[in-house]
């Protein structure tokens, strides 16, 4: 199953999205110009392999809902998300803030 849900965070739309797979829940918030997602984002492909397209990503482990991604603090991001100011301790909701 998968569902898409609009979240207000600092009076901008980001979209929430939860992919129920087989043992496993797939969690992203997406909006302005980058993404956080929970941990089976893989900042160091996006880091070495993608670089090029300057992705600005962040990845909280053991999160479970949408919600607890907004609130965990992210374990990494790509390099063009550190251009932003957006870092690992940040919160998913200050990260997000940074995208617009």
């Amino acid at each position: 199953m998968i569902d898409v849900t609009p979240l207000e965070v600092g009076g901008n739309t980001f979209l929430g999205i939860t992919v129920k797979l087989p043992r496993t829940t797939l969690l992203v918030i997406t909006g302005g110009s980058g993404y956080i997602m929970c941990g089976a984002l893989d900042i160091g492909l996006l880091n070495r392999k993608l670089k090029d397209r300057k992705i600005i990503a962040g990845r909280a482990v053991g999160v479970r809902t949408i919600d607890e991604l907004l609130d965990a603090p992210l374990e990494s991001v790509t390099h063009e998300a550190a251009t932003r100011g957006i870092h690992a301790g940040m919160t998913g909701r200050d990260a997000l803030l940074r995208m617009i």
